[in-house]
């Protein structure tokens, strides 16, 4: 299956966070779209990895995407190294995205930065033919992204681009909340954490707000470049 896009997470969750009014726009407008989690999130504080799982896959229905899969890196301790590349890069071309969105390049938790470069890195090498990956027995082509775009997650990061997301910011919120372990929630008895205050679930709409104040629209979300990005015309902006 080929993918206009795929959205790759540290954790489960990172994507509905982050992207996830993005994803449902481009999924309206008719295209693939696919998320890879790197880890199943085993170490967060509330919940379970079963029940994570559980909950990613009812996010994905939520935003209706073609494929959702882990590849169970252990989580706060993947590295970027040959052998976490290597799994990507399968990915990568088993699914063969003209674009990835992948994690903040800066942000508060250590999976984040550190995804976005094993992200990125193996995107690149990715392309390269001397590369050999095989997966079900076959010999895989090599495949580049045409580009990659790191999310912003809880750091205000200056964004290099926005997306107008208005009008589905409803089904972002909704894939978000299909993490109930994770969120706000007046009977929850797990132990509080940065992103389990009513605060943090309001984030969600007052920074898609206010990204989209600053570019006269309803809702956004930012990203960031890892190389400039192009336009064909002046009026292809709004």
């Amino acid at each position: 299956m080929k993918l206009d896009i795929l959205a790759i997470g540290a954790h489960p969750d990172d994507v509905e966070l982050s992207c996830a009014g993005t994803i449902a726009k481009e999924i309206s407008r008719g295209k693939k779209v696919g998320i890879l989690d790197l880890t199943r999130g085993e170490l967060g504080t509330r919940g379970t990895a079963e029940i994570r799982d559980q909950e990613a896959t009812a996010a994905a229905q939520v935003l209706g995407v073609e494929v959702r899969e882990n590849l169970e890196f252990s989580d706060a301790f993947f590295s970027n190294n040959a052998s976490h590349q290597m799994e990507i890069i399968k990915m990568i071309r088993k699914y063969q995205p003209e674009i990835v969105l992948c994690n903040a390049v800066d942000d508060r938790h250590i999976d984040h930065g550190k995804a976005a470069k094993l992200i990125s890195d193996a995107c690149f090498l990715s392309g390269l033919r001397k590369i050999e990956t095989i997966m079900n027995g076959e010999n895989q082509p090599a495949w580049r992204p045409k580009h990659v775009f790191h999310y912003i997650q809880w750091k205000n990061l200056k964004p290099d681009f926005v997306v107008d997301i208005t009008g589905f910011l409803d089904k972002k919120i909704d894939s978000v909340k299909a993490y109930r372990s994770q969120f706000y929630s007046e009977d929850s008895k797990e132990p509080e954490t940065p992103i389990s205050s009513s605060n943090f679930l309001d984030s969600i709409t007052y920074r898609a707000q206010d990204m989209g104040r600053l570019i006269n629209t309803e809702h956004a979300e930012g990203y960031n470049v890892d190389r400039y990005v192009a336009v064909d015309s002046v009026f292809d902006l709004i």
